[in-house]
């Protein structure tokens, strides 16, 4: 009986062109993540809706530290990751609340 040849060892480059990929589809969610964020800064400013809400970065901030406790991801990077990312969303949304009536972000 032939045996298989085991499978091709991967290059750097090739591991690399998987770490870019990633990171691509990891923007393009990033991206996306703000662009609801600029929906809810249009419904926030429509419904005379406080922009800031410290509830609800401490239920978001909580969800991404038990994501690292489950999948063995240093929590306390995930709240400082998630610090900057609510810092982005909020100032976004600080603009849409604030802009003009007929502009749009």
């Amino acid at each position: 009986m032939l045996e298989k040849d085991p499978a091709p060892e991967l290059t750097i480059e090739d591991l690399r062109a998987q770490l870019d990929a990633i990171d691509e589809r990891f923007l393009q969610e990033l991206r996306a993540r703000i662009e609801k964020c600029v929906e809810i800064g249009h419904f926030k400013r429509k419904h005379d809706v406080p922009m800031m809400q410290p509830h609800r970065i401490g239920i978001v901030q909580e969800r991404a530290a038990l994501f690292g406790e489950q999948h063995g991801i240093n929590q306390e990077f995930l709240r400082r990751l998630y610090e900057l990312i609510i810092e982005e969303t909020c100032r976004v949304e600080d603009l849409v609340i604030g802009e003009a009536v007929g502009e749009t972000v």
